[in-house]
């Protein structure tokens, strides 16, 4: 089977959207397309937003390429399926640019993982997939009949609603994935270096994957429906695949794990290669010793997540810190002292003073660590602040959460518009035009 895996010509205008507009790395795509080819299909990336394609030449390609089946996601790179668009205006409008060209329609991430019926309804495609996708488009590319295939959504006319829903989302094994390979073009054109202030780029960025999943359950993480699992990647694999970026002229690597916990043999792999490197992380879960190797093996950016500087706050967002707020602070300095940049990520809470709040940022930029106006929470379904809100989620699940959103906030983060709009708005402009 001829398959193509289609990231969308992004535009955020209007969005609730947190992540980096930048383009990177489809990484499950390329996982996606190594594990297709190894089953004895043919594949091919079409990614309009790395590439700079419109809609228009996204379709000519596609359409030249004549696959079997395109599959379609729903968020710019697994980096951001945690906080993905809420809305699938983009998504919408490339499944209805590509269909008659694209043969059999599937939707893949975020949303179709937490919400499938309501995926599968607005796509319009013939099937969604929920959880981590490589493995399951495998699947899809190798039966003609889906109606029984675990961890997808179809059209049935014997389901509940005309739609069947086949067990839960996937989780990959993850550890057997290759070592990823990228065209030289991609990557000397992927001029952005994801979460880097200490210097202008002055060659390739790219981003990996050493870890995923995550073995907390704070209440604001989406990541009950999909990445959940914490799961290594083999050093040797990670390390081949590094190589490979080194040789076509990456000098700094993001790492999407969504928390990058210690790993001596991995650190010390880095110290020996001409390449520096991002991180998000919990500093509460470095030792200092640790910490030191961070910053020797080449590490220059740190998102840390502190998210509350009171004990009850941390506990109300289920951090299970194991550090009271003077010795995270001391952690953050240290930090500080072997990687050029450090961020403490701070989200809004009832529990914390606003004065004190400013205090203690303006003491960390004493230091030289940079913490952001608190954030106002978005209550993502798939998080557990959903569910502890309204339950498990519905059809009208991202309605409802935008809605509330907009609701009890006046301000919002610095990269959204000053005023998102409703979901329904975003989603009923014209699919096209918005999305060209």
């Amino acid at each position: 089977m001829r398959v193509a895996l289609v990231n969308p010509p992004w535009s955020f205008d209007g969005s609730i959207y947190f992540g980096c507009r930048d383009p990177h790395l489809p990484l499950e795509f390329g996982y996606a397309k190594a594990l297709l080819e190894l089953a004895g299909h043919e594949a091919a990336i079409l990614d309009a937003q790395l590439l700079g394609w419109s809609m228009a030449e996204l379709t000519a390609r596609v359409a030249a390429f004549a696959p079997d089946m395109t599959v379609v996601t729903t968020a710019p790179s697994y980096l951001f399926w945690r906080c993905a668009p809420p809305e699938l205006r983009v998504p919408m409008a490339t499944v209805e640019a590509l269909r008659g060209a694209g043969g059999l329609m599937v939707g893949v991430g975020p949303h179709g993982s937490t919400t499938p019926r309501t995926a599968l309804r607005k796509l319009g495609v013939d099937a969604v997939v929920m959880g981590e996708c490589e493995e399951v488009i495998v699947r899809l590319a190798g039966e003609e009949d889906w109606s029984a295939l675990p961890h997808v959504c179809t059209w049935d006319p014997h389901g509940e609603g005309g739609i069947r829903v086949n067990g839960g989302p996937a989780a990959a094994a993850f550890t057997d994935l290759p070592a990823l390979r990228w065209p030289t073009d991609w990557v000397a054109r992927h001029r952005h270096q994801h979460h880097r202030f200490d210097a202008p780029a002055t060659g390739p960025g790219a981003e990996m994957e050493a870890s995923r999943g995550c073995p907390f359950t704070c209440t604001f993480c989406a990541k009950e429906n999909f990445r959940d699992a914490y799961r290594k990647r083999p050093v040797p694999v990670l390390i081949r695949e590094l190589d490979g970026l080194i040789a076509q002229g990456v000098e700094y690597v993001y790492f999407i794990d969504e928390i990058f916990l210690p790993n001596e043999p991995l650190l010390i792999a880095l110290a020996e290669r001409p390449v520096k490197f991002g991180v998000q992380t919990r500093l509460d879960l470095w030792k200092p010793a640790q910490i030191d190797l961070l910053g020797r093996a080449g590490c220059v950016s740190i998102e840390a997540g502190v998210e509350s500087l009171t004990v009850a706050g941390r506990a109300a967002l289920d951090k299970k810190c194991r550090l009271g707020t003077d010795e995270l602070s001391e952690r953050l300095i240290l930090a500080k002292r072997v990687v050029p940049f450090v961020q403490a990520n701070l989200i809004l809470t009832s529990d914390d003073d606003p004065d004190e709040v400013a205090r203690w940022r303006a003491l960390m930029a004493e230091h030289g660590v940079w913490s952001n106006d608190p954030v106002p929470l978005f209550p993502y379904p798939g998080s557990p602040d959903y569910r502890r809100r309204w339950g498990l989620p519905d059809d009208d699940a991202w309605e409802r959460a935008v809605d509330d959103y907009l609701v009890r906030f006046d301000h919002f983060c610095d990269i959204q518009d000053q005023r998102p709009r409703r979901l329904q708005e975003l989603e009923a402009r014209t699919p096209l035009r918005a999305a060209e």
